[in-house]
């Protein structure tokens, strides 16, 4: 960061400052919805590279990405270390300072009480095309990549229910109609009234191709085998209830 934004940041009112936090899994669209975000003049970034995950900066990976422990329930972080060395990367003269790392979404309780006032989007998808993704990128097996898809969902209706300012946000919705979702998205934060639909984002995809939005659900579908969706499904039967309350349903 250059040395005047770095001491406009120490010197400017922060009082005035929003924390906005997208709470989402991984490979869920959360890096397309940054993208999308970011295009607002009021917003701030702490990360612009990669993912932009605020988890990659220095200074921080060290706690909350370079070990197993990301995903442990049990583990939490010293927030006010965590909060002091991102607002080294937001320019707090913008009146929204956004973050998103996916174990965000497994330590809600403390973010809010750190970071104040916060607002949250809670972003989910498919799971069975979550469930691709992990067995591809992250080399899950698939009961595990199920298991986590499932998890993940739960964890997020427990946000959506305990949580205040949130923004219930389907990674379908984002990308099947771009535009009603930011419409929805400047009636939640008005001082995103000026975020715009750009001709082509470069959030990370399967086919690693700068795209226009676009639902890549159904090709990501037909990269599972018929029995990966077999055992897929075994596991999600027994969690019609939570697939309901996102409105996904078991695919034959």
């Amino acid at each position: 960061m250059p040395v005047a934004d770095f001491l406009r940041n120490m010197l400017s009112p922060r009082s005035a400052n929003k924390f906005l936090f997208i709470l989402s899994p991984p490979y869920c669209g959360s890096t397309l919805l940054h993208e999308l975000l970011s295009t607002s003049q009021n917003i701030s970034v702490n990360n612009s590279d990669g993912t932009r995950e605020g988890q990659g900066l220095p200074g921080v990976r060290e706690i909350m990405f370079d070990h197993d422990r990301r995903w442990d329930e049990s583990l939490d972080f010293d927030w006010n270390f965590i909060k002091k060395e991102w607002m080294k990367y937001w320019d707090t003269s913008r009146q929204v300072l956004l973050e998103k790392s996916p174990p965000n979404l497994i330590r809600t309780r403390s973010i809010r009480k750190h970071f104040k006032p916060a607002w949250f989007i809670v972003l989910h998808r498919n799971p069975y095309a979550h469930c691709e993704s992990l067995i591809r990128r992250e080399k899950y097996s698939v009961e595990k990549s199920a298991d986590f898809a499932v998890r993940c969902l739960y964890h997020q209706k427990k946000n959506l229910e305990s949580l205040k300012h949130t923004l219930r946000l389907s990674y379908e919705e984002l990308t099947d109609d771009p535009e009603k979702s930011a419409g929805r998205i400047r009636e939640f934060l008005p001082e995103l009234r000026d975020i715009r639909i750009k001709e082509v984002f470069q959030s990370h995809n399967f086919k690693n191709q700068h795209l226009q939005i676009t639902n890549m659900n159904a090709e990501k579908l037909r990269l599972l085998t018929p029995e990966n969706l077999g055992q897929i499904r075994t596991i999600l039967t027994s969690h019609r209830e939570i697939l309901s309350y996102f409105g996904y349903d078991l695919l034959p």
